[in-house]
């Protein structure tokens, strides 16, 4: 099935090269069904890369979606064009009234700051109180996820001795939930961070679950019981070259990078890295979709704010 946008946006034109199903808002009006409404909050500097590599994964899935983007006002998007954000991405004010099925809130390139000396740190603060009424299921991505962590339970990011940069190998410790339908034993991840999360942490202050971690990149995946919170510390949503792009931005800005773990072959930058995370990343957003958002919402999403069993998170 497919997901409803805007027909201008330039991320329909890729995916439907891909021979991905995209359906626009104007034939999407006429269908009479209830389609499950997402929200994504992006905080990449890359807009259009980040919601194509999202969409792509969105749009797998066998459900309709009604995808709407937002951003935060306190920071200035230096990366994408003015036009692009006042056409195609909504305001807080815009939909802290709506109600949403999903809500995907990305990783950001922050991560050596405190979370409060990032200029959007209370607008995005604003973002996850109203959630807890407002969205059924969210989803953290990366920073995102520290991010999540810090603002409902306190846990602290530490910093790594380098950047953790590569493909990674996690294993699946919770099979039993549904966010792990379809994975083998262990998956291949990319990850891009400074920061890390420790798992000790997570455990003390929190009731969340471990689904998936790793030896050298520690937790993966983490989820309430009740999938309500959702923390992925990887990039499963990353194409086939972002990591190499990160990679040539960070020498040209002289960082002296190392080489990603496990990506390039041989480490010869000069060949095209292989893609070994897509499986994974399509089984986790369709179960995402599936067993967290589409089996459990309410048909009716402003119960959200008026059942009790809607609110807050464990």
């Amino acid at each position: 099935m497919p997901i409803t946008l805007d027909k201008k946006l330039p991320a329909v034109d890729i995916l439907r090269s891909e021979n991905i199903f995209i359906m626009d808002d104007h034939r999407a009006y006429h269908q009479d069904i209830r389609p499950m409404n997402v929200l994504i909050l992006n905080l990449m500097p890359t807009k259009v890369a980040t919601e194509t590599q999202l969409l792509r994964l969105l749009a797998n899935t066998p459900l309709q979606l009604n995808v709407e983007f937002l951003y935060m006002t306190s920071h200035e998007s230096k990366n994408t064009a003015a036009e692009h954000m006042e056409v195609f991405y909504k305001t807080f004010d815009d939909i802290k009234n709506n109600h949403y099925d999903g809500l995907i809130i990305t990783g950001a390139p922050v991560e050596k700051l405190a979370f409060e000396e990032v200029d959007y740190w209370q607008e995005l603060s604003q973002v996850f109180e109203w959630s807890r009424r407002h969205v059924y299921s969210t989803l953290h991505l990366c920073w995102g996820a520290q991010a999540g962590l810090y603002y409902r339970y306190g846990i602290e990011k530490v910093g790594l001795c380098e950047k953790l940069s590569g493909i990674y190998e996690q294993r699946v410790e919770n099979a039993k939930s549904p966010l792990m339908t379809g994975f083998d034993d262990s998956f291949l991840a990319p990850h891009s961070r400074y920061t890390d999360i420790p798992i000790e942490n997570v455990l003390e202050k929190s009731n969340l679950q471990v689904l998936a971690r790793g030896e050298e990149v520690g937790l993966s995946i983490l989820a309430s019981r009740d999938m309500r919170e959702v923390y992925s510390f990887g990039h499963l949503e990353y194409d086939r070259d972002t990591l190499a792009k990160e990679y040539e931005r960070d020498a040209l800005a002289g960082l002296n990078p190392s080489l990603p773990v496990n990506y390039y072959d041989d480490d010869n930058v000069l060949k095209q890295p292989r893609m070994r995370w897509n499986l994974a990343a399509a089984t986790f957003f369709s179960n995402w979709i599936n067993y967290a958002v589409y089996q459990e919402t309410p048909y009716r999403l402003e119960e959200l704010e008026t059942d009790i069993s809607y609110y807050g998170y464990l």
